[in-house]
C-alpha cells in the first residue's frame, strides 16, 4: 500500500481541529451515496418497465416474424413453410395475413385491422393466457376474436357470443361503381367467439382475429400470400441464430424482424427516456460532487504545516497532490461503493416484495413498480460516480496544494 493512500486514509478518519471540516465531508459522502442509490435504482425500474412491457407483446407477437420488405404480402409456398419449421431453433411456425377492414356488430361500426391466422397461431404465441371470453378453439370452427376495447366498443360480450360480426374490405381489383357503391366492397361475416386483452391499446383497440381463408376471401389474396410468418424458438436458442438461419431460406424482398425489431419505436423511446433519466441524475450527482470539492479545500488549508513538513522530509510536489487526490478518490468511491449496496438491496427488496405499489392496484395491470436489476447498470454507476469524484478532486487539489507547495 503507498505511502500517499496510507497518509489520505488517516486524514480521512482522524478527527480535525475545524469540526465543520467533519460534517462536509460526511454530507459529501452522504450525498454521493444517495445519488449512486437513486441513478441505479431509477436505471432499475426503466429496465423493469421495459421486461414487463415486453411480456405482454410476446402474448400476441412471436418471438421471430417474417415479413416482406415492401408491399403487404409475400408468397410463402407449402414447401418453403415446411422447410422454415425443419430448420433448427424453431419449434413452431403460424401464417399471418392482415389488413384495414370495417366491423359492424348489430348497430355500431368501427375500423379495425382483421387478422387472418392458422390454427397454429396459439402454438407460437401466448394467446390463450390472453383469452378473457371464450376461447381460441373457436377459430378453428370459423369464429373470429375481438380485442377487448375493441369488442366494447362494438358493443360485444360473452352474451352476444355467436352473433355474425360484419367484415367489409374494398375490392383489390376492378374499379369503383359510383353508382353502386356497397359493390365495391367485399363482405363477410363471422361468429364473435371470443375476446382478448393483451393490455395494450396498440391491440386491443384494433384488432380482430379471423380464419385465414375468411382472411384471404375478404382481401382477395391467393392461398399461398401472407403478409406475415410468425416462428416460435425451441427453448435455449438465440432469435439472431435462428434468423441468420431461417434468411436463405426465405423468398427475395423479405426480412427476420425479432421482439425488439417488431416494436422499435416503443423500446427506442424508452432507451432515450433511460437515458435521459441518467443524464439527470448524473447532473445531480454532480452537483453533490461539489461537497467534495468544498471539503478537500478546507482540509488542504488546515494541513498546510504538514504540507510544509513533508516537503521537508523530502516529499516531491506530486506526492503530496496524491495524497489529497486519494482523499477525494475515498470519500467518492466510498459513497459510491455504499450507495451502490444500499440501492441494490432496495431494488432486490422490490423485486420480492413490492414495497413501494400503486395509490390504486385494482385500476392497473400490476399492484407494484416493476424491477429489474442489470449487472451493466451497477458498472455504468460505479465508473460514473467514480469518474465524476475523480474530476471533483483534480481541480482543487493540483491548483490549492501545489500554490500551498511552493510557497512553503
Amino acid at each position: 500500500m503507498s505511502l500517499p493512500f496510507l497518509i489520505a486514509r488517516r486524514y480521512l478518519f482522524a478527527k480535525k481541529s475545524q469540526n465543520i471540516i467533519n460534517i462536509i465531508s460526511m454530507i459529501s459522502a452522504l450525498g454521493v451515496l444517495v445519488g449512486t442509490a437513486a441513478l441505479l435504482i431509477v436505471l432499475s425500474v426503466f429496465n423493469g418497465l421495459n421486461l414487463f412491457v415486453s411480456t405482454l407483446f410476446g402474448s400476441f407477437d412471436p418471438d421471430l416474424k417474417i415479413v416482406p420488405t415492401q408491399g403487404k404480402v409475400f408468397v410463402a409456398d407449402s414447401l418453403m413453410v415446411d422447410r422454415l419449421r425443419q430448420t433448427d431453433g424453431v419449434e413452431a411456425a403460424t401464417l399471418m395475413l392482415s389488413d384495414n377492414a370495417l366491423l359492424r356488430f348489430a348497430n355500431r361500426q368501427m375500423p379495425a385491422t382483421a387478422m387472418g391466422v392458422d390454427t397454429c397461431f396459439s402454438a407460437v404465441t401466448g394467446i390463450d393466457s390472453i383469452m378473457y371470453d371464450g376461447g381460441f378453439q373457436g377459430i378453428k370452427r370459423g369464429g373470429c376474436l375481438l380485442g377487448a376495447i375493441l369488442a366494447d366498443q362494438l358493443g360485444a360480450n360473452s352474451r352476444s357470443f355467436s352473433a355474425q360480426l360484419t367484415l367489409y374490405a374494398p375490392k383489390r381489383l376492378g374499379s369503383v361503381n359510383v353508382a353502386q357503391p356497397e359493390r365495391s366492397f367485399v363482405q363477410e361475416q363471422a361468429p364473435v367467439v371470443g375476446l382478448f386483452a393483451v393490455q395494450q391499446v396498440e391491440y386491443d383497440a384494433n384488432y380482430a382475429l379471423v380464419p385465414m381463408p375468411l382472411a384471404r376471401q375478404l382481401f382477395g389474396y391467393h392461398d399461398d400470400e401472407v403478409s406475415a410468418i410468425g416462428i416460435r424458438l425451441a427453448p435455449g436458442h438465440s432469435p439472431h441464430d435462428v434468423g441468420r438461419r431461417l434468411q436463405p431460406l426465405l423468398p427475395e424482398g423479405t426480412r427476420v424482424l425479432d421482439k425488439w425489431q417488431q416494436h422499435e419505436s416503443f423500446f427506442k423511446m424508452m432507451e432515450v427516456e433511460k437515458l435521459m433519466a441518467y443524464l439527470i441524475l448524473t447532473f445531480i450527482i454532480v452537483i453533490a460532487a461539489f461537497n467534495i470539492i468544498g471539503s478537500l479545500s478546507m482540509l488542504i488549508f488546515e494541513k498546510k504545516e504538514s504540507i510544509f513538513i513533508l516537503k521537508s522530509m523530502g516529499a516531491s510536489r506530486q506526492t503530496v497532490i496524491r495524497i489529497f487526490l486519494f482523499e477525494g478518490w475515498l470519500v467518492s468511491v466510498g459513497g459510491a461503493l455504499a450507495g451502490l449496496l444500499l440501492g441494490i438491496g432496495l431494488v432486490v427488496l422490490q423485486e420480492h416484495f413490492g414495497l413501494i405499489g400503486f395509490a390504486n392496484s385494482e385500476a392497473y395491470i400490476i399492484s407494484a413498480y416493476p424491477v429489474q436489476l442489470q449487472a451493466i447498470d451497477v458498472l455504468t454507476v460505479f465508473l460514473t460516480v467514480v469518474g465524476v469524484g475523480i474530476v471533483a478532486a483534480w481541480w482543487p487539489v493540483r491548483s490549492i496544494v501545489g500554490k500551498y507547495y511552493e510557497k512553503f
